[in-house]
């Protein structure tokens, strides 16, 4: 297939599979880099040639059409290599994130009935391989560096159908067992052009992948590169201040990746002390998603970068929901999470399930091409979606009367005092315009006499010299928030938990470690 010169990324958008964009992008720049890692770099006809190549290999080894290979590798030109390769056989992919161990890997190798296992062999000082053995996991294969590789002859015709699920993602599985969530080619497309779209992004743009390549991100952001024609440099390990280097040395113009990014870079920022030189001189974009965004995060980024930053709605069971665009207003880029590209259906509905209008706070619900397919286990599909087929995602939030959706919490994030609902993202927002606090996470624990009480954890910024819970309720009340939602309980850390994909707070812990029940 080849492209043409009426090919816009709106056009290459409508493609049926991801292995049809691979080629359409191929012809129409095939000497551009699309990936970028140290010394190395793999343009979109290397991308092409060499996944057809290593799909032989795959195909010779056994691996067939709807054949499911799970595989747990970092984020490494090879491990996009091997993904797109089979996408090109028509597989059936089940990414692991590498950070995880035997619970969850052992839990997803059962349910998917993977019958290939691809692993980084030893890797961060973890033994990937052994690990594998351990589990019983069968077809077993090292590629970290050497993928298979044959004859692209013995290939069947690439897969036409792009609506075949061929995707199984997991979900944290951080309180129970990962759910594993059903994807198809159109629905990553989907998801990535609405990335893509709302960034505004040209071919002079460098791009970066500072998140596990196996993380519905991935794919996400591979197809934002494919649409646009434009390289991202691939970090297997990224720490602060050594990826700096990359960052400058490939020129990157976008980066970011979750609310945590942001604020590692902001950091790296005020190391100057003042005014100084960007930290990464060529940067004009900060974009992200997957977490809650407080507003002064915004403003700070804006005011001491000297770069935009659009903040996004997605998660694992819709890889992008929302977005927000460089051209909103100020008020909107800090305050929402954007909207929804044209195919993506966003609901307000009561505890009823009747529908909101805009501006009144309910249970956000989704339906679109974006959105997956259901789980790998038939009762939670049945459970998740409506009457009328939405996700019923368990955020909270309202749609201004511009489109923009604006998130208010989790439905289990709403903390409970004395019958009255709490916010914890409210108080969280807050407590960020608070000069001597970097993060901060607001959590409900049991109170014998309130039902629960509001806790609030914070990190200090560099060089704060303290902080007191009078302190915490005097600027809180400054800032208006009413006496009833006041913190009752102040908890300072050296860092919070997160998770290892898109840093995350894992409050989950923060309860566990915090919740002993407080006498009358």
């Amino acid at each position: 297939m080849a492209g043409t010169a009426t090919d816009t990324p709106h056009t290459l958008g409508a493609s049926k599979t991801l292995w049809e964009l691979v080629e359409r992008r191929a012809a129409l720049t095939p000497d551009r880099p699309v990936l970028l890692q140290g010394e190395r770099s793999l343009t979109f006809a290397e991308l092409r040639e060499s996944g057809e190549r290593v799909a032989a290999g795959l195909y010779g080894m056994g691996v067939r059409p709807g054949t499911v290979v799970a595989w747990q590798l970092p984020t490494r030109i090879e491990t996009a290599l091997l993904t797109f390769a089979l996408a090109r056989i028509g597989a059936v992919q089940s990414p692991v994130i590498p950070f995880y161990r035997e619970r969850e890997v052992g839990f997803a190798l059962r349910e998917s009935k993977a019958e290939f296992f691809a692993t980084p062999g030893t890797w961060r000082g973890f033994d990937h391989t052994e690990m594998a053995g351990r589990l019983g996991a069968r077809g077993v294969f090292e590629a970290y560096e050497d993928l298979p590789r044959g004859d692209p002859s013995v290939l069947p015709p690439p897969p036409a159908d792009g609506t075949a699920v061929r995707w199984i993602y997991w979900t944290s599985g951080t309180t129970s067992d990962p759910k594993g969530v059903l994807h198809t080619d159109r629905s990553l497309i989907a998801g990535g052009s609405c990335l893509a779209h709302a960034l505004r992004l040209s071919e002079s743009d460098v791009g970066s992948m500072a998140f596990p390549y196996a993380h519905i991100a991935g794919p996400d952001y591979t197809v934002m590169l494919l649409l646009y024609g434009f390289p991202a440099v691939m970090f297997e390990q990224f720490a602060l201040p050594d990826a700096l280097a990359e960052y400058r040395r490939h020129g990157v113009t976008v980066a970011g990746g979750s609310t945590a990014f942001y604020s590692m870079l902001l950091a790296e920022q005020r190391k100057h002390r003042g005014p100084g030189p960007k930290v990464i001189p060529t940067l004009r974009l900060l974009a992200g998603g997957g977490a809650p965004k407080p507003p002064e995060l915004y403003h700070a980024v804006v005011r001491e970068m000297g770069v935009q930053l659009t903040h996004g709605y997605g998660m694992t069971e819709v890889p992008m929901i929302t977005m927000g665009a460089p051209d909103d207003t100020a008020e909107h880029l800090a305050t929402t999470e954007g909207r929804p590209p044209e195919g993506m259906s966003v609901r307000i509905v009561d505890a009823e399930g009747n529908r909101l209008p805009a501006g009144v706070d309910g249970a956000v619900r989704l339906r679109g091409e974006a959105v997956c397919r259901g789980y790998l286990d038939p009762a939670r599909t049945a459970e998740s979606f409506d009457a009328d087929g939405y996700l019923i995602t368990g955020d909270l939030g309202h749609v201004l009367p511009s489109g923009h959706l604006v998130l208010t919490g989790r439905a289990k994030d709403v903390i409970i005092r004395k019958g009255e609902n709490i916010s914890a993202k409210e108080i969280e927002d807050l407590l960020h315009t608070h000069p001597s606090v970097q993060e901060a996470a607001v959590i409900g624990l049991p109170d014998a006499e309130r039902g629960e009480r509001v806790c609030a954890v914070v990190e200090l910024r560099d060089g704060a010299d303290g902080l007191t819970l009078p302190e915490v309720t005097a600027h809180l009340r400054g800032e208006g928030l009413t006496t009833f939602k006041l913190p009752e309980q102040l908890e300072i850390l050296d860092a919070l938990p997160r998770n290892e994909t898109l840093r995350k707070v894992l409050k989950y812990k923060l309860r566990e470690r915090f919740g002993a029940p407080r006498p009358h």
